[in-house]
């Protein structure tokens, strides 16, 4: 009997960093199950590209703030690959609305998908990865969120405690073989974002002057994802131009 291929998922992944991570794992030989929310042209679109590279593809919309959700779309990953190896949480809200104004509805909702997310679905891949003796998360903070957002609390608090829960999952499944890290990127170029207004900002937050690539942040994705990177885990590695960290 063959080998089973090993598999990733990636949430948020019909743009920018989550494209990137999906089609650099390809690369690296995993089959790729590309979770979005709403735009399922995107995310078969990368899926398309994923498939392109010789990997195999599957796509599992689904609202990560959900645990149904999450449980469906992790079923699916299993049904169709065996199970994930790879859990990258990257899929987030950022809505930009002063403190005071929030209810609860939308508090609520953004811990939901910028925490919540991250804690169903390591309940979820964890006991395949556990059972196989090999796994990797990476889960993703931000550089903003980490240092405190004015208008974004809600986002700041969830990826606060993302890094809490990768700190403590790292510990507690590292003697499995499993490594759990986070990412955090700066400045970084953005299909629906202004050139020229974040061209300005990254001169003035970045040593480097300039934008990151989604390629450049899914670059060290790959590194935590392979078997070269199964002595890093517990860390939040800053992908961020040499900015504030």
């Amino acid at each position: 009997m063959s080998q089973r291929r090993r598999a990733a998922l990636v949430t948020g992944a019909g743009r920018n960093i989550g494209r990137a991570v999906a089609l650099g794992l390809a690369r690296d030989g995993f089959d790729v199950v590309v979770n979005g929310s709403s735009d399922r042209a995107a995310c078969e679109a990368v899926a398309g590209e994923v498939a392109a590279l010789g990997a195999g593809a599957l796509v599992a919309m689904g609202d990560v703030g959900r645990p149904e959700e999450c449980a469906r779309i992790v079923a699916e990953a299993a049904g169709r690959f065996g199970g994930v190896d790879v859990l990258v949480n990257n899929a987030a809200l950022r809505p930009a609305k002063p403190f005071l104004e929030m209810d609860e509805g939308e508090w609520r909702r953004v811990i939901s998908v910028d925490l919540d997310a991250a804690v169903w679905f390591a309940r979820l891949c964890l006991p395949g990865m556990l059972e196989r003796g090999w796994g990797r998360i990476v889960n993703f903070t931000g550089m903003n969120a980490m240092h405190g957002y004015a208008g974004h609390a809600p986002v700041s608090v969830a990826k606060h405690g993302v890094w809490g829960l990768t700190k403590a999952l790292a510990k507690e499944f590292g003697a499995k073989g499993i490594t759990i890290n986070a990412v955090s990127p700066g400045p970084i170029a953005a299909d629906d974002e202004d050139p020229a207004t974040a061209r300005r900002e990254a001169a003035v937050r970045t040593p480097l002057g300039r934008l990151g690539t989604p390629e450049e942040v899914a670059t060290v994705v790959r590194m935590l994802a392979s078997d070269g990177g199964a002595y890093v885990t517990g860390q939040m590695l800053q992908v961020n131009g040499g900015g504030q960290t």
